[in-house]
């Protein structure tokens, strides 16, 4: 199949810009682009939620509208079409995705079997035929589990085939039985060699198993997801189809996100000229009202929740603060961590800044003005935060799992090789223990530090290199 003719729809439930809430919009986003440049007619679709800005929908075109019956009843599907470097198609239901949040709602199964089929129902309305459906996380499981068993029949869907890809196992999109008469499936569907998951089903397992081929962020997440420690119960499911599963780093969008040219942070950069970047740390402090001295910055903007690291956080934190350290905290998550640095603030004023809320101004910023970046994640199916910092050379300190596996290597004091540091047990001692090393580089190896620097800023993850690997999954299907 040559490049010119290969035809890609993704199906997501978030793309960034339009509305996120995690790496899944970001790479929904960045990949398609980066599909366009080497040749694939890439379109996305996604639904039509009421938090996207109306700068966008301003400028989309009203393509039609059907019905999609769900059981006994019947929905209303309106596609609007936006027209930018990629086309992008937006499935509106107002009862469906007129509400405040993007997930979260009791009838998530019937938002999501509604936007599932709405989207095979769009195909021959739009006349678009993908030769790949590419699917992402349990929104979208149900597609592949459609276009196998019931649409393939059809002439316009026969040749079509589905790539599923698992950005985080740990949500799975599991529902009620009744979920299937939703998608006009019969119980045939409910037994454990199909779509039943203890008792319920599951969305994800859909996708896994109807799925012509499955794909993940990261080779290490790949082999980590077939083990009871990291399967979240999928395990088993996951090692009867590793055949046809693939590990695939994410990347960057790198033309957004470059430290030379980037107008959210205070002064460009770039890896031949780093003095610019100490000068974006002099600036960070003065914003965050820290003192301004020569320590190093450790940046973390996170979730905040268990699986990000936050519990081995705070067996440590105490000792970490007797450091002579600057500490900047950007995110929103469990009450229990909120209110943990919200009081370290109070008690260390100079060395702690814990900003409890999301701002991207401020996240491009602390990427740029910190010296260290933590990500001590339980699991990590691929991270970006650590490629972000890489990009912007702020060296990142991590726990071995999934994608941070994958990226950073840590860093070798005899032949100066690495663009990080890396802990692998995971505890509080670990993870302080890495910290420290850091620390101990930055103080006393002021040149050799300039050069990790440099090391971690001329590090390529951007998604040039993976969407070609996508191109080659594509292309084997």
């Amino acid at each position: 199949m040559g490049k010119g003719n290969l035809k890609v729809l993704i199906v997501s439930a978030e793309v960034s810009p339009y509305a996120k809430t995690g790496g899944l919009g970001d790479v929904a986003g960045s990949l398609p682009k980066a599909l366009k440049k080497i040749g694939v007619d890439v379109r996305v679709v996604m639904p039509k939620y009421k938090s996207i800005k109306e700068q966008y929908m301003r400028d989309t075109v009203f393509v039609g509208e059907y019905a999609v019956p769900l059981a006994w009843r019947t929905q209303s599907a309106s596609i609007y079409r936006y027209q930018k470097e990629v086309p992008t198609y937006f499935i509106q239901n107002e009862y469906y995705f007129g509400r405040d949040q993007l997930y979260g709602y009791e009838d998530d199964n019937e938002r999501f079997a509604f936007f599932c089929k709405a989207v095979l129902e769009m195909l021959p309305r739009i006349g678009y035929q993908p030769d790949i459906i590419h699917c992402n996380d349990w929104q979208t499981g149900p597609v592949c589990l459609l276009l196998k068993e019931a649409y393939h029949q059809e002439g316009f869907y026969s040749k079509m085939k589905s790539l599923y890809t698992i950005h985080n196992l740990q949500y799975q999109g599991v529902f009620p039985k009744e979920s299937l008469y939703l998608m006009n499936l019969s119980d045939l569907y409910y037994e454990s060699e199909k779509v039943e998951y203890y008792g319920s089903i599951s969305y994800m397992k859909a996708g896994i198993l109807y799925a012509d081929a499955i794909s993940t962020v990261s080779d290490t997440y790949a082999k980590e997801i077939q083990t009871p420690q990291y399967g979240y119960g999928m395990e088993g499911v996951l090692q009867k189809k590793k055949h046809v599963l693939h590990g695939i780093v994410n990347g960057i969008d790198y033309d957004v996100y470059d430290p030379s040219t980037d107008n959210k942070i205070f002064m460009q950069y770039s890896s031949v000229d780093i003095d610019n970047k100490y000068m974006n740390k002099t600036m960070l402090q003065q914003e965050l009202g820290l003192p301004e001295k020569d320590v190093p910055i450790i940046g973390l903007i996170s979730r905040l929740a268990d699986q990000k690291g936050f519990d081995i956080i705070s067996e440590v934190i105490d000792r970490l603060m007797e450091e002579d350290i600057q500490f900047v905290v950007l995110g929103t998550g469990e009450p229990r961590y909120e209110a943990m640095f919200k009081k370290l603030k109070v008690r260390f004023p100079d060395k702690m800044s814990a900003n409890i809320s999301f701002d991207e101004t401020l996240a491009q910023r602390i990427y740029a003005g910190s010296d260290l970046f933590l990500m001590p994640s339980l699991f990590e199916p691929c991270g970006l935060g650590q490629i972000f910092s890489l990009r912007y050379g702020t060296i990142p300190i991590v726990r071995k799992t999934g994608g941070l596996a994958d990226t950073i290597i840590s860093y070798d004091e005899i032949t100066g090789k690495g663009n990080g540091f890396v802990f692998e047990e995971y505890t509080g001692a670990a993870m302080l223990l890495e910290i420290k090393r850091s620390l101990n580089l930055y103080a006393q190896e002021r040149d050799t530090w300039q050069k990790l620097v440099k090391n971690a800023m001329e590090c390529i993850y951007s998604w040039d290199r993976s969407a070609q690997k996508y191109m080659d999954l594509y292309n084997s299907l």
